[in-house]
């Protein structure tokens, strides 16, 4: 899979707490660990106000618009010029996020597939798929992490690479993954009248699938390529005399 860089982001979604809990865990991936953590029902009591949620809960509605303010990604902020900075990037607002967003799909993906196992639309397999996508992830990263990233922070060697090739190698396979995470989700497409929490999977899906995209594209096309040598040009081919180069 060729990375690039999303262009056709949709509107930025704006966040206040007059909005259900529902709609927020649809349109803000990540939304739902909070939900949990604070024991908000956003599913079958997905049709109240974020505000009177926490009002009823005795909560603090403000901290609690702090945190969801906080996972919000919408935008995809111009990548950093120099390697370090741009490796702290990567780090910040790729590394961590996969972190964070894998976990609660794997729960969500789970409870989809057994509450509504008989549904014909249900996404047989999709957990186990996510399971092995944070694995695969996880140690993507930590390769990153622990040996590349510092190499190339150190200014590289002459067979950086080599690495280099093996992180582009598992770049493909990750392009691979996110395949079949959409084929298996039907593009991240919810069927009509699915519950919130069926929604907010796929909604935190396609979060995912273009957060990795983004990532990849900035390892694969900016970073690795200050430390590649640009490929050979090839020997020019003499042509055949005129008669007017002699």
């Amino acid at each position: 899979m060729n990375a690039r860089l999303q262009t056709n982001q949709p509107d930025a979604f704006v966040l206040n707490d007059q909005q259900t809990l529902g709609q927020i865990a649809v349109e803000l991936p990540g939304a739902t660990a909070i939900f949990r953590r604070h024991k908000l029902d956003f599913c079958c009591g997905g049709q109240v106000s974020l505000s009177q949620a926490t009002s009823d809960k005795g909560l603090d509605g403000a901290a609690v618009m702090r945190e969801l303010a906080a996972i919000q990604h919408n935008d995809v902020p111009v990548a950093p010029t120099t390697t370090s900075a741009l490796i702290d990037h990567i780090l910040a607002r790729y590394h961590a996020v996969h972190r964070e967003q894998l976990p609660e799909l794997i729960r969500m993906a789970r409870r989809v597939e057994s509450v509504h196992r008989d549904h014909p639309l249900v996404p047989h397999r999709l957990a186990a798929l996510l399971e092995q996508a944070e694995q695969d992830l996880l140690s993507h990263m930590l390769k990153e992490e622990n040996i590349l990233f510092p190499l190339l922070k150190a200014g590289g060697n002459p067979f950086v690479s080599q690495p280099i090739g093996v992180m582009r190698a598992e770049h493909t396979q990750h392009g691979a993954m996110l395949e079949q995470l959409m084929a298996l989700s039907h593009d991240a497409n919810p069927p009509q009248g699915a519950c919130n929490t069926w929604r907010a999977l796929y909604a935190g899906i396609a979060q995912l699938h273009d957060d990795l995209i983004n990532h990849i594209h900035l390892e694969n096309n900016i970073l690795f390529n200050q430390f590649e040598a640009p490929a050979p040009a090839p020997k020019p081919v003499k042509s055949a005399c005129c008669g007017s180069c002699g």
